[in-house]
This record gives structure tokens, C-alpha cells and sequence, in this order.
């Protein structure tokens, strides 16, 4: 079945119990990784990054830090708002990395009419969107409450193999005791790491419009109506988790467009802190949590792959030929499937080949400067080092996380696992942050594909003029 499992709905409830969910192996790895955060208030260096962590949240919410953004900061803000809807069907939020030409293509086909139904741009798109987006939203979910109480709902505990990676020092509601909400206090969350906009001795709050042009307000999507995280823990960003991970996937599908791809990942989890959603740190938990579960399925890695899934609503009868459920056993075959219907349909929709119309951008990432600049500015948040032993040294990829190069070679398959490896090593980010412990996640953390989509681009481009000169 061209790599994929289709089962019955019969089936969903009995495969994936909530709390089986939130335990399983995957969740467990991301669980291991994220903890570094947990035992910083054990050392100086963690007290002054959890420190240095409210005041750059802080500075980004209100503007008094100028981060290089893509847009003017009160466009900025609006962006923000818009992003707070999270298109996890469809990815048409982020499609706007593909550059206006491609972007028009991509809407003409996927689109939200509300907030549960949306149309895809084909069944196999929708496929791999809702069984990547699901699988990986797992890992980021399987933090929330792990990290604010030690259960998997905020009442339920954790099996002992999870109570067991809050070891050596690790404590819950790091970032309540840090900032003086403790879980349950006045003004805090419930059950543990208050957000922001509970935390912050100042908080912007401004109107615009949302995702569906309608008027809102920050503070509905923080207090309620729209989105209430009153008692909803912060760490990690699941918003950036899913940023990340459906811009991934829209770089892997449309490879011509796969730096820009990132660097709207970028912008949507700084734009939660612009909102006063997260922390930086939730951002940057959210960011390896993505980048960390998508080489594992790149991979094939059974602890991500097997799973039978559900997918969101569709509207449309092309899109309703994606099952409502959805398992793969080889998620680079689903990946080759999806990106043949992508690339059909968004040359029909552009009139021309798609990397001419991928050129095709008179939108705010047409500037490539831009785009890196935006994107180092969020590489480590300007945080201090935590970790000195990594600071100073560069990981090498292909030994501690060698299934990251996956998220090199399967959008430009011209390079060897090696090589792509070899590049995530050469380009990698500072060392030394809060999640950079020496641990495989901590590469993850480390990682900057932007820079190193480029250099695989090039590689690439220069492989085939040589073979075309042949």
C-alpha cells in the first residue's frame, strides 16, 4: 500500500490510550532530552539562564529588544496573533515560506473554512501531515504536565520509568519556583509552569485580527475565549513544536524552498513569545523536539513509525480520500508519495516548473541576508551557556545523533548520510545552552539548518551541473 497501513476507525481507541500516549518509548527519549531544563536552579550557571531566560522573553514581548524580524514590529505582532491558530491539518499557515507564487498554488488547494475543517493539497499530503504532526506532537505534549507535576494530566502520575529521568537534582515547576508563581499560587497555573503572560512584571497586550480576519485581542489567546492557557504548563512550546515540524515537512516537500521553509519555523516560534505564550527556552524545547522525533521517523525508526493515527477533518471529497486514520510502516516511502502529488499539483497551480515559480517571491522572505539573520537571532536567544564542557567543543553529528543527517538527505538525496552528518557538524550552532548537555537531543538543539540547508543545496546543485556536463 505504497508504505502505508490504513486500518479501521474501530481500531483508534483501543490502539492509543491517552495515558499509553504519554509514556510511550518516543515520549520517554524526549523526555530524557528535555530535562536539562528542570535542573537548572542546581547550579549558577542554570540560575542565571533561567534569569536571562524572562528577561529576553520579556524584552522580545514588548519590543525593547529589535530582533531582526522579517516584518516591521507591529506587523510583527499582527503575525503573531494570526499564528496563534495552529493548521495542523493542512499546514496553510506556514505555506507562506514557499514564496507568493507557490503559496498562491498551495491556498488555491489547502485551506481552513473553520476551525476544525480544511482542504489538502492531496491525500497523500494530508497523510503525511497528520501522521508526522500527531506522532511528533506526542513527544511535545508528554512534556507539559511531566514538567510542571510529575503526571500525565496534571492528576494522573507518571510510570516509574518517567518519575525516574526526574533525577539528580531535576524538580518540577522550574520555571513557577524561578519566577515566584509556584503551581497553584495566586495568578499561577494550576499545576506548574506558569507561561509568560502569568510571569512577566509587564505584559503587552494589543487587538488586531485573527487567523479568519476576525477582530481579536492577544489576551483571548492567552486567557480565553479563543485559546485559554491559564492552567496549561509552558515547557515545551507545543505551538513551536508544530511550526517546526509541518515547516519541515513542507521544506522535505518542496526542497527549492527549504532554508526559507526554515526560517518561517523560526518565525512562528518567536511569534509566541511576541504574543506572550512562552519563554524563549519554550521555544528552543520545542524546536529539538521537532527536529529530534523527525530524523527519528526519517529514519524509519520503529519507536516512531508503526503507529496508527488519526487525522483532523477534511472538507472537500479530494481530501476526504485521505483516510481518517492513518499508520505508516515506511515513512520515506509516504515521504517520496506525498512529495510527486505536491510537486503535480503545485506545477498545475503555478503554470510552470516548481523551481522557477519557488523563485518566483516578492514576500518577506525573498531577502536571503534576512532570512539568515532572523534565524541566528533565534538560534540560542543571546542565553548563557549552562553547560561549559560543550560549549567549546563541536559535536560530532554522525557519532552522537547520526540519523539527524535524515533531515538533510531527504529533501536533497544527492548527498550520503555522511556527508549531510558532516555539514549538521560544520554548521551546527553555540554550544553550551540549557538542553546542550552532550546528550544526541542536545545536538538537537545545536542544530542550524538554515545555514546548513544552504551548504546541501549547493552540494547538491553542484552534483547535478557535473553530471549534466557529462
Amino acid at each position: 500500500m505504497f508504505g502505508t497501513l490504513r486500518v479501521g476507525l474501530a481500531l483508534l481507541g483501543a490502539a492509543l490510550p491517552l495515558q499509553a500516549l504519554a509514556q510511550s518509548a518516543a515520549n520517554l527519549s524526549a523526555l530524557r532530552g528535555l530535562v536539562p531544563v528542570a535542573r537548572l536552579q542546581t547550579t549558577p550557571d542554570g540560575k542565571a539562564a533561567l534569569d536571562a531566560n524572562l528577561r529576553v522573553t520579556g524584552d522580545i514581548q514588548s519590543g525593547a529588544l529589535k530582533q531582526p524580524t522579517l516584518l516591521p514590529f507591529p506587523e510583527q505582532q499582527q503575525l503573531a496573533l494570526q499564528d496563534c491558530f495552529i493548521t495542523d491539518g493542512n499546514a496553510a499557515n506556514l505555506a507562506d515560506g514557499l514564496g507568493t507564487t507557490l503559496a498562491r498554488a498551495y491556498h488555491a488547494k489547502a485551506t481552513y473554512s473553520d476551525y476544525k475543517t480544511f482542504t489538502s493539497i492531496a491525500p497523500a499530503v494530508a497523510n503525511l501531515i497528520g501522521y508526522t504532526n500527531n506522532v511528533i506532537k506526542s513527544d511535545s505534549n508528554s512534556g507539559k504536565y511531566f514538567f510542571a507535576n510529575a503526571t500525565t494530566n496534571g492528576k494522573h502520575p507518571v510510570s516509574d520509568e518517567a518519575a525516574a529521568i526526574l533525577s539528580n537534582g531535576a524538580v518540577t515547576d522550574v520555571f513557577g519556583k524561578a519566577y515566584d508563581r509556584p503551581a497553584g499560587s495566586p495568578g499561577a497555573d494550576r499545576y506548574g509552569n506558569s507561561r509568560p503572560f502569568q510571569t512577566l512584571p509587564r505584559l503587552l497586550s494589543y487587538r488586531g485580527k485573527d487567523y479568519f480576519g476576525d477582530a481579536s485581542d492577544s489576551l483571548d489567546w492567552l486567557r480565553g475565549p479563543s485559546q485559554d492557557l491559564v492552567n496549561s504548563p509552558s515547557y515545551p512550546s507545543g505551538h513551536t513544536t508544530y511550526g517546526y515540524t509541518e515547516s519541515m515537512v513542507l521544506a522535505l516537500l518542496v526542497p527549492e524552498r527549504y532554508q526559507q521553509m526554515v526560517a518561517r519555523a523560526a518565525e512562528y516560534g518567536n511569534d509566541r513569545i511576541i504574543v506572550g505564550a512562552h519563554y524563549a527556552m519554550d521555544v528552543l524545547g520545542g524546536r529539538a523536539t521537532s527536529l529530534h522525533a523527525l530524523a527519528h521517523l526519517l529514519a524509519n525508526d520503529p519507536a516512531y513509525v508503526g503507529q496508527i493515527r488519526k487525522n483532523p477533518a477534511v472538507l472537500d471529497k479530494a481530501s476526504a480520500e485521505a483516510d481518517r486514520t492513518v499508520g505508516v510502516t515506511d515513512y520515506r516511502t509516504l515521504l517520496t508519495e506525498a512529495r510527486a502529488a505536491m510537486t503535480e499539483a503545485l506545477k498545475a497551480g503555478c503554470g510552470d516548473a516548481v523551481a522557477a515559480c519557488a523563485a518566483k517571491d516578492t514576500g518577506r522572505f525573498k531577502d536571503a541576508a534576512a532570512n539568515a539573520a532572523f534565524y541566528a537571532a533565534t538560534q540560542t536567544y543571546g542565553l548563557p551557556v549552562v553547560h561549559p564542557d560543550t560549549a567549546g567543543r563541536r559535536e560530532d553529528v554522525g557519532k552522537v545523533a547520526p540519523e539527524a543527517g535524515h533531515l538533510l538527505t531527504a529533501a536533497f538525496p544527492a548527498l550520503t548520510l555522511d556527508e549531510a552528518n558532516a555539514i549538521l557538524t560544520e554548521t551546527q550552532g553555540p554550544g553550551g545552552g540549557f538542553l546542550d548537555d552532550g546528550s544526541e537531543f542536545g545536538v538537537y538543539a545545536r542544530l542550524d539548518l538554515y545555514t546548513a540547508g544552504g551548504k546541501a543545496a549547493a552540494l547538491a546543485a553542484s552534483r547535478a551541473g557535473s553530471s549534466a556536463t557529462r
